[in-house]
């Protein structure tokens, strides 16, 4: 990974060239996961004309490849450019639960540079615990591990979470969580109704939530120009959750990452193949609907 260690050096603009040039690669060469991202975006926009989905279209490959970029600068941008370049407009609703000594879940999604979340958090003395799913070649995980960590974050495997849960039980701190990837198994997943289409989400954003009685945060992403984005907190739940119906917690995030996506539809991951699986494939799912 030296030739990704050696490009994170370069400026910014520099690197957006590149980006640029990427950009045409993937759009006129490559067509990169095309027919994915104009399914996904015909499916969820059903109102938009052609001619709209293809500036979405545009718009999601303009995304994609500045978040590239940026991802491999995480490595030496400085804590000064990091605050510069990501604000967080209300982080003083997250600090309130930490000085109280309590740990909070804070939901994400694939929205413009989720990447740079964590770091920019920490950078502005809110520890992070940032939850991802392991990549399975060797090298980029060990890359990427560098990056997550760059400014003190801490990644964590989502299988080793219950451990870190123990571990690091008496620091108050942000467990970050994207929490809209395709659950590993679809039969226990909570399906719900997300960008008109029947979904599975991972139940276990909820269950961590119940089982250690955290509050719950959504965070919106929003891009400000190019390179520079700015999240806002939203608590969504918080205990006692007794009275709260099951599934109550994610169908709240449904609801607030489904407004964030039609008002910034360029900006979310319409590659991402979320749509591979269908209640009716799974026989267990579609007994529980009976």
């Amino acid at each position: 990974m030296i030739f990704f260690r050696l490009l994170s050096r370069l400026p910014f603009k520099v690197l957006y060239g590149i980006s640029g040039i990427l950009y045409f690669l993937l759009v006129h060469v490559i067509r990169y996961r095309r027919e994915v991202i104009l399914e996904n975006l015909r499916l969820s926009f059903p109102e938009k004309s052609q001619a709209d989905i293809q500036l979405l279209v545009k718009g999601f490959y303009h995304n994609l490849t500045d978040i590239l970029v940026e991802t491999i600068k995480m490595s030496a941008i400085s804590s000064c450019e990091l605050q510069k370049r990501f604000r967080y407009t209300n982080p003083e609703v997250v600090q309130a639960f930490l000085n109280a000594g309590q740990t909070v879940i804070c939901t994400g999604s694939h929205q413009c540079n989720w990447e740079w979340v964590p770091s920019a958090a920490v950078v502005i003395g809110i520890p992070v615990d940032s939850v991802y799913k392991p990549l399975t070649n060797v090298a980029m995980e060990e890359f990427m591990q560098e990056v997550r960590s760059s400014h003190g974050a801490v990644p964590t495997p989502m299988n080793l979470l219950p451990r870190q849960m123990v571990a690091r039980r008496n620091i108050p701190r942000v467990i970050a969580l994207v929490a809209d990837q395709v659950p590993d198994v679809p039969e226990q997943a909570h399906w719900m109704n997300f960008m008109h289409r029947d979904t599975p989400f991972y139940p276990g954003t909820e269950r961590l939530a119940r089982s250690r009685n955290l509050p719950v945060f959504f965070l919106e992403l929003i891009r400000l120009r190019q390179g520079y984005y700015e999240g806002t907190f939203t608590l969504i739940a918080e205990p006692c959750y007794a009275d709260l119906p099951q599934g109550a917690i994610l169908e709240r995030y449904r609801d607030k990452l489904e407004k964030s996506i039609c008002n910034h539809p360029s900006d979310w991951l319409w590659s991402h193949k979320r749509w591979k699986h269908w209640r009716g494939k799974y026989a267990k799912v579609g007994a529980k609907l009976e």
